[in-house]
């Protein structure tokens, strides 16, 4: 990718008033991690760049959809292919103190969110922020998941990862190694061909599954990522299932199953797909806020500072579609509105 995806109207300043609930959901989340300041609403200050000053503490990373703009996507007000937008969605972030964004992608498969991803990471490396790839396994059960996964990798490292990617000091790394979000589909690739591949590069990736990975590909991969669910009991209509218990039985199954692997804690405000065209009518109220001090209360528990998760994620930065999105204000009494364009 050439340095033409970046325009030059990515210098204009853009700027937003943060709501004061922002300020105070951001508060109570830096009390639950380790911030010692009380919360209080003169802390303007306070923001999740708490959590990224010390390599004992968890970098905040946010789950980014790159596909707005796109036909097969709701219109929310903005195009993800477009670099002033990139550029504000980082200086927000960064004024939060989310340290990367972990964006979905699917390799050639998709070229728009191709495209938003290339624009992204530039951007990163320009505004001294951070960027890793969250693959999506294909979804299609047509036996080219191993192949289109193999494909997608070598990508990835020539154009975003390898020595010769531009803006690759904006990658995501931990202990010097990139990251990868793998997020299953129909859990059809073979993991370990794509394991053996990428071993070849020149620092062999991280590579962290979505839950739980098929026994017979465990050893590709080294940890595993929480994401959105209501739990055993399912989604109820009311939304009132937030989580917990699937939250708290992830985290003793990594203490107890896999000690030795990388635990990423999530939160989340909510969820509602209603926007979606693959909707299913599934909700968890963000109970104006508290759905996303529950999920980070969890995490706080079960975050041992004796061997801390390196990472804890948003999901997510922007989903409209699915409800989840902070975007637009972290405390809310309903879904997630589009930002205004």
């Amino acid at each position: 990718m050439g340095d033409n995806l970046v325009a030059p109207e990515f210098h204009r300043k853009h700027r937003r008033t943060m709501k004061i609930y922002q300020q105070l959901v951001l508060c109570s989340v830096i009390t639950a991690t380790l911030a010692p300041n009380g919360c209080n609403r003169h802390s303007h200050d306070l923001s999740f760049r708490e959590l990224t000053r010390s390599e004992e503490k968890p970098k905040v990373i946010a789950a980014f959809q790159p596909w707005f703009g796109d036909a097969d996507h709701i219109k929310i007000g903005y195009n993800s292919n477009d670099p002033t937008v990139i550029h504000r969605q980082i200086e927000e972030a960064k004024k939060l103190g989310i340290y990367a964004f972990a964006v979905d992608w699917y390799g050639e498969r998709h070229p728009f969110l191709d495209r938003s991803y290339a624009i992204i990471q530039q951007l990163a490396a320009l505004q001294h922020f951070h960027v890793a790839l969250m693959y999506d396994e294909t979804e299609e059960d047509d036996g080219h998941a191993t192949e289109d996964a193999l494909t997608a990798m070598s990508a990835a490292y020539q154009r975003y990862i390898g020595p010769e990617a531009p803006g690759r000091e904006a990658y995501l790394t931990y202990h010097d190694r990139p990251v990868i979000f793998v997020f299953p589909k129909r859990g059809n690739t073979d993991w370990a061909q794509v394991r053996q591949v990428v071993n070849q590069w020149e620092k062999p990736p991280i590579l962290l599954y979505k839950d739980e990975p098929p026994s017979q590909f465990a050893a590709a991969f080294d940890g595993q990522y929480a994401w959105v669910h209501p739990g055993p009991k399912g989604w109820t209509s009311d939304g009132s299932e937030w989580g917990e218990d699937y939250l708290q039985a992830f985290y003793k199954k990594m203490r107890d199953k896999h000690p030795d692997q990388i635990a990423v804690g999530t939160v989340w405000p909510g969820f509602d797909d209603t926007r979606a065209s693959w909707s299913l009518n599934r909700h968890i109220d963000q109970r104006c806020g508290k759905t996303l001090e529950d999920t980070l209360r969890v995490f706080t528990e079960n975050n041992d500072h004796s061997h801390p998760m390196p990472f804890v994620l948003i999901a997510t930065w922007n989903d409209y579609e699915e409800g989840t999105a902070i975007e637009n204000g972290l405390a809310r009494c309903g879904s997630s509105p589009p930002p205004s364009s």
